[in-house]
C-alpha cells in the first residue's frame, strides 16, 4: 500500500514539508526515511519505494544520489604530520571513510604542502567528471583557501573554517570547549591558569579565546604572561617550556590548560620533573581525549573532541551542496564534553 502524502495540494511545492513529515506519513523512523531518500544501504526495497513515492507526492526535494562518485580529500602538511604523530587525523579519516562507504563514495586522498600542489588537485578535480567535490583537511592558509572559493564543485573544510564564510566547514566547538575546561578549573578554586599552546592555527586561537573568556568572566587574570607558547605539538617541547617556566618564576600557577593532549602530557612531565605533583600542586587538562589519555599517570582530564564525527558530518555537508538546493555555506561546530579523570583536583590552599 502506498502511503498517503502529507496534507497539501499535489503539484504545488510546499515549503513546509519536512523530512519528519515524510517519515510520519510512511510510518518509519527519521533515520530510515533519510537513508531511503539518500539511496543508502540497509533499507528494504519496498520501504525505499514507499518513502520515495511519499516524497514525490509531497514535492519534497530528494537529496542527490552520490553513489559511484569520488571525493578528493586534500590533506595539508599539518594534517599529515598529525597522522604520523598523533591520532586526531586518523580518527577524522575513519569517520570520513565509514560515511563514504555507507554513501557508496570513493575517497581519494591527496597531500597538499603548498599552493602549487593545491592547484594541481583542483585541476584534477575539474577534469575528472567522477569527482563530485573536495574536502580540505586542516587548511588555514588564506592563499590556498582563496583558490577554492570560486571553484565550480563543492568544497568543504574539515578542522578549519573560512574567515570570509564562503565555504562550509566542520570543526569542534573549540572556543566553547576551552571555556568549559577553564570553568572546570575555576570551579575547583584555581585562579592562576596557564594556557599551553602551539600558535598559528585559527582553531587553536579559538581555544585560546575560550580560555580567556572564562577567566575574564570571573574577573581573573588572562594576561600574556600566563600564555606559554611552544613551536610544535611534541610533548618534550611542552616539558621543556613548563620546566623553564618554573625555574624562572617559581610555581606561580596552580593549573594548566593545554591546547592538545600531547602538550598536556609534556606539561605533567615538566611539573613532575621539578618536584611537584599532579594534581596535588598543579591540575592539568588536555583537549582531544586521545585513547592514551586514560593510561597516563595520573590519567588525564581532557575535553572529548568528536573526531570521527568531523569526517562524517563534512561528507554530509558536501552531499547537501550537491543537491542543488539554494543554501548558504554553513559553519558546523560539533559539541565537546569534559572527561574528568585524575589529573585535576582542588586548588592547593595558600
Amino acid at each position: 500500500m502506498i502511503a498517503k502524502p502529507p496534507s497539501g495540494k499535489r503539484g504545488k511545492k510546499s515549503k513546509r514539508v519536512r523530512l519528519e513529515d515524510i517519515a510520519e506519513a510512511c510510518g518509519v523512523s527519521l533515520s530510515t526515511a533519510s537513508r531511503a531518500l539518500a539511496g543508502e544501504k540497509g533499507v528494504r526495497p519496498e520501504i525505499r519505494q514507499q518513502v520515495l513515492e511519499a516524497a514525490k507526492n509531497a514535492n519534497y526535494v530528494i537529496p542527490t544520489a552520490v553513489a559511484g562518485q569520488k571525493v578528493i580529500l586534500a590533506a595539508s602538511s599539518a594534517a599529515m604530520i598529525d597522522y604520523v604523530r598523533n591520532q586526531f587525523t586518523l580518527y577524522v579519516l575513519e569517520g570520513l571513510k565509514d560515511r563514504a562507504q555507507t554513501l557508496g563514495l570513493e575517497i581519494v586522498t591527496r597531500p597538499i604542502a603548498d599552493r602549487t600542489e593545491e592547484l594541481a588537485v583542483l585541476k584534477e578535480a575539474q577534469q575528472d567528471d567522477q569527482v563530485a567535490g573536495l574536502l580540505f583537511l586542516t587548511v588555514d592558509d588564506e592563499g590556498m583557501l582563496a583558490a577554492t572559493r570560486d571553484f565550480d564543485k563543492p568544497v568543504v573544510l574539515l578542522n578549519s573554517d573560512d574567515p570570509f564564510m564562503r565555504l562550509s566547514s566542520v570543526t569542534p566547538c573549540n572556543r566553547s570547549s576551552a571555556r568549559l575546561a577553564t570553568d572546570h578549573l575555576i570551579n575547583l578554586g584555581h585562579s592562576r591558569i596557564l594556557f599551553l599552546m602551539r600558535p598559528g592555527r585559527r582553531t587553536i586561537e579559538r581555544r585560546f579565546e575560550g580560555w580567556r573568556d572564562a577567566l575574564l568572566a570571573k574577573g581573573l587574570p588572562a594576561t600574556d604572561d600566563l600564555v606559554v607558547p611552544v613551536d610544535d605539538w611534541l610533548p618534550e617541547l611542552a616539558t621543556q617550556a613548563i620546566a623553564e617556566r618554573i625555574s624562572a618564576c617559581g610555581l606561580d600557577f596552580t593549573a594548566v590548560l593545554a591546547a592538545g593532549d600531547s602538550l598536556a602530557v609534556g606539561a605533567m612531565i615538566g611539573i613532575q620533573q621539578k618536584g611537584f605533583s599532579v594534581p596535588g600542586d598543579v591540575s592539568v587538562i588536555g583537549m582531544d581525549d586521545l585513547p592514551q589519555a586514560v593510561f597516563l599517570n595520573p590519567p588525564l582530564t581532557t575535553m572529548h573532541i568528536p573526531m570521527r564525527e568531523i569526517g562524517s558530518v563534512a561528507l554530509d555537508l558536501l552531499r547537501d551542496k550537491l543537491s542543488g538546493l539554494p543554501m548558504p555555506p554553513r559553519r558546523v561546530e560539533l559539541a565537546c564534553h569534559l572527561v574528568e579523570r585524575a589529573s585535576t583536583g582542588k586548588a592547593p590552599a595558600n
